[in-house]
């Protein structure tokens, strides 16, 4: 008898997936979101996903946090699609112990990270769960044409990210493991665990411009977010400039750590990982700035479905692995 512990959350959607039967999509299933076309290149674009105590809150993170967090990494996948959010549905599993000033606190908190990013919670259920569950579901509307998949990159595309890597990994390490940084180190990294941030105007201007071949949220990793395009688009990458935060590689020395490791698997980035065609690549940066964002080129799609990273001089291959549930512990 196989227990879900073992095999990971990948076969476990895999498992169900086989199990149901799919109408023609406009977004296949298993990108970022899904979309129901309602009219003539007018998608419904829907999300859900859960924030779940025992795995997903790290110590330190208050009740306001968590709300807000469960909303953000809904949007961080609007972001990968170029789709500005509307409307949020709350399903709220509770403890029966949990104290009611602490609901309060969620509700605060989940409400701030909707109106952030221009949506509003119009409803939801509570239930009483043994752990506490915050299950968003996100809707949105989108044009067909305007949404990048994750399957459209294609050999020669320039791969970018918006924003710098490891800085969430270094964060849960000093929740976590103790671990000593400077002050000011320790309040970027901290943030970046307990206040993440989806890059959701930059989505949403890329998207618009049509620059954009391949797109993907990160907060399963950059390795694996990678991966996910490699696997849609049947491509490969080679990266020659691993977007490592400044501050993570003096970390990762200080404390003798990888800082390859931090970036590449750590997981809950919340950044978009991008294919972006070379003649649009100017178009992009400027595109991007002009929202107050950040674009950084780290390498290009290749043919061959190889994954390549040149670090320090030397061809090392990227590993498929970065977060999972049943396996990966906060």
């Amino acid at each position: 008898m196989v227990i879900v512990k073992e095999v990971g959350e990948r076969r476990v959607i895999e498992a169900i997936r086989q199990e149901l039967i799919f109408p023609r999509a406009p977004i296949p299933f298993g990108d970022d979101v899904s979309g129901v076309e309602i009219e003539r290149n007018k998608v419904a674009v829907l999300k859900t996903d859960m924030l779940v105590g025992k795995t997903d809150i790290p110590h330190g993170m208050s009740f306001w946090q968590a709300g807000r967090k469960a909303v953000v990494m809904n949007v961080s996948d609007f972001a990968a699609k170029g789709v500005k959010p509307l409307a949020v549905l709350v399903s709220l599993g509770v403890p029966p112990s949990f104290l009611e000033k602490d609901v309060v606190q969620l509700a605060r908190g989940l409400n701030v990270g909707a109106r952030e990013y221009g949506a509003y919670i119009l409803g939801g259920d509570t239930g009483e769960a043994s752990d506490l569950v915050i299950s968003c579901s996100l809707f949105g509307l989108g044009e067909r044409r305007l949404i990048p998949l994750r399957s459209d990159a294609r050999a020669g595309d320039v791969v970018a990210v918006t924003g710098f890597f490891g800085k969430s990994a270094a964060g849960l390490k000093l929740l976590s493991r103790g671990i000593s940084a400077s002050k000011s180190f320790s309040k970027v990294f901290l943030d970046a665990v307990l206040l993440p941030k989806a890059r959701l105007k930059e989505g949403l201007a890329l998207a618009k411009a049509k620059v954009v071949s391949g797109s993907i949220d990160s907060s399963d990793g950059l390795a694996w977010s990678l991966y996910e395009i490699a696997k849609a688009s049947h491509v490969g990458f080679f990266i020659d400039n691993l977007p490592v935060a400044p501050e993570v590689s003096q970390f990762a020395k200080r404390n003798q750590l990888d800082p390859l490791e931090l970036a590449l698997y750590g997981g809950e980035e919340y950044e978009l990982v991008l294919t972006i065609k070379p003649r649009f690549w100017k178009k992009a940066l400027r595109i991007v700035n002009q929202v107050g964002g950040s674009l950084l080129r780290i390498g290009e799609v290749t043919e061959k479905t190889d994954m390549v990273l040149r670090w320090n001089g030397k061809t090392v291959a990227i590993e498929p692995k970065g977060w999972e549930h049943f396996k990966s512990r906060a």
